[in-house]
């Protein structure tokens, strides 16, 4: 199946959950709605759990793929991580998916996938990497918080600098994730970011 067939119908599928619970979503919408048959749907997700962890796994992608975008957006560590932290909340904020992984509270509107690999029989490989296992709000904080540091440590950093840093990463992404279920007063997630990390981080 070309990737843009694919895209659509998960373009479908996310269109069709904000209108509606994911117990209403009907795969005869979705594939007429991508304009493609039924039995193309099938072919490639194999189910309508298929599809919710192709649909789950891709909006994670786009989550982590705008956290790189935040870390590579400025040279200063403290506005790479404050950018860090604000796009983790607005994400959240306006998609109940993303929402939904990095807080690990799934509403009954939702699908929700269990987070362990599946077995699968379809030979698509990208069938087979949304049957792998999908991250949980532990797994979020982790990755985020190393892509973090990765960016973050240039060469000749001490083991024990590292650590700090680390801790600070983490440090924002979990102020980020409370920010998303309680979210912040004036001066926002920006405020808190800068106050908690320490000030000569560079």
């Amino acid at each position: 199946m070309m990737p843009a067939a694919r895209e659509s119908l998960l373009d479908a599928a996310y269109t069709a959950l904000a209108r509606r619970p994911w117990s209403a979503v009907r795969m005869v919408d979705v594939a007429s709605a991508a304009g493609v048959s039924r039995q193309t749907l099938y072919n490639e997700f194999g189910s309508k759990e298929g599809l919710a962890r192709a649909l789950v796994r891709r909006e994670a992608d786009g989550y982590l793929a705008g956290v790189e975008r935040a870390l590579a957006t400025h040279s200063d560590a403290r506005d790479r991580l404050t950018a860090t932290a604000e796009w983790t909340a607005s994400t959240a904020r306006e998609n109940a998916l993303v929402r939904a992984m990095l807080t690990g509270c799934w509403s009954e509107r939702l699908p929700s996938p269990t987070l362990s690999a599946v077995p699968s029989s379809s030979a698509v490989p990208a069938q087979r990497r949304a049957d792998g296992p999908l991250p949980s709000p532990g797994d979020f904080v982790a990755i985020v918080r190393d892509r973090a540091v990765a960016v973050l440590s240039g060469p000749g950093v001490h083991k024990a600098e590292t650590a700090d840093l680390a801790r600070s990463c983490e440090l924002v992404v979990r102020l980020a994730l409370s920010c998303v279920a309680a979210p912040p007063g004036e001066g926002g997630v920006k405020d808190l970011v800068r106050t908690a990390l320490p000030r000569q981080m560079a």
